[in-house]
């Protein structure tokens, strides 16, 4: 068999293949998955549930929401702009604020459909989980990344005090609004390192010290699950002054699927490129 699909695909493939899956340095997850690991870490992140029936749905909203009028009812693809794209059944927009007794129609209009983002290219991806979070009362939204730098060779943390649209974006409209802390990956960070995060993302209500412990944290995550990517877009202040992680994408170093078992378990080849995941495990 394999003599056979090496005559039908040119080496060229082959070659371009290998070497595509050695440059592949990022496991992607989910946003349910992300939240949940942050939560391990202590930081604050929206009660939320992942759901994949409408089954489901029913038993989230009696045990785990008893009494909200309102949640949050998130798309989960491995993409971004899921708020402004559009599935292919025409319901518009992959993240919806939904009353109680209609969480159930919204989520039936999501599950097993395909959304069409800016990020996933005309062909969309198939949504077979949604998130029912907490509908929390936000009083600020900011920017916060952690990745890796290539000029620094270290861990670089980004906040603005701006948030809730690309980064790119951002950078555009507020330059000067954006901070950038390298950290010295063998000091590790600091409560000075910290505190400058803080101050870039200039909460209006939050409690310092405790805004300053939770940056560490998520610093702590980043070195100790290999993370290349941790961004949180946006990092929020809600009205009990406290800063959370309303959103988050994490990528993770697959050079370190070895030590990371259990985050590489994670893996949802159903989100990635068929024909990349087919090719690249034959020719492995």
């Amino acid at each position: 068999m394999r003599g056979l699909l090496n005559k039908l695909v040119p080496r060229s493939l082959s070659v371009a293949c290998k070497w595509q899956h050695q440059q592949l340095r990022r496991l992607n997850i989910h946003e349910y998955q992300g939240a949940e690991l942050m939560g391990k870490y202590g930081v604050n992140v929206p009660k939320g549930v992942a759901v994949s029936s409408l089954e489901e749905v029913k038993e989230t909203i009696r045990d785990v929401f008893p009494g909200e009028s309102e949640l949050v009812v998130k798309s989960q693809v491995l993409a971004g702009g899921r708020g402004l794209g559009k599935f292919k059944n025409g319901f518009q927009g992959g993240v919806h604020i939904v009353k109680a007794d209609k969480i159930e129609e919204t989520v039936g209009k999501m599950l097993g459909q395909i959304l069409v983002t800016k990020q996933t290219g005309s062909q969309g991806k198939v949504v077979s989980k949604v998130y029912l979070c907490e509908k929390l009362s936000l009083v600020n939204e900011m920017y916060f990344a952690i990745m890796l730098d290539r000029t620094t060779a270290g861990p670089l943390i980004i906040a603005c005090k701006k948030g809730g649209t690309s980064i790119e974006d951002l950078a555009e409209k507020f330059p000067d609004l954006i901070i950038k802390v390298p950290i010295d990956v063998f000091k590790g960070i600091t409560d000075e390192d910290a505190a400058k995060i803080v101050d870039g993302l200039a909460p209006k209500v939050a409690d310092r010290n405790n805004s300053i412990e939770q940056v560490k944290k998520l610093y702590k995550l980043f070195c100790e699950c290999d993370c290349t990517l941790l961004e949180i877009n946006p990092i929020a202040e809600t009205s009990d002054k406290q800063l959370v992680a309303a959103d988050a994408k994490l990528n993770f170093d697959d050079n370190a699927s070895f030590r990371q078992k259990e985050i590489f378990a994670l893996r949802d080849p159903t989100q990635e490129d068929p024909r990349e995941v087919w090719l690249c495990l034959f020719f492995s």
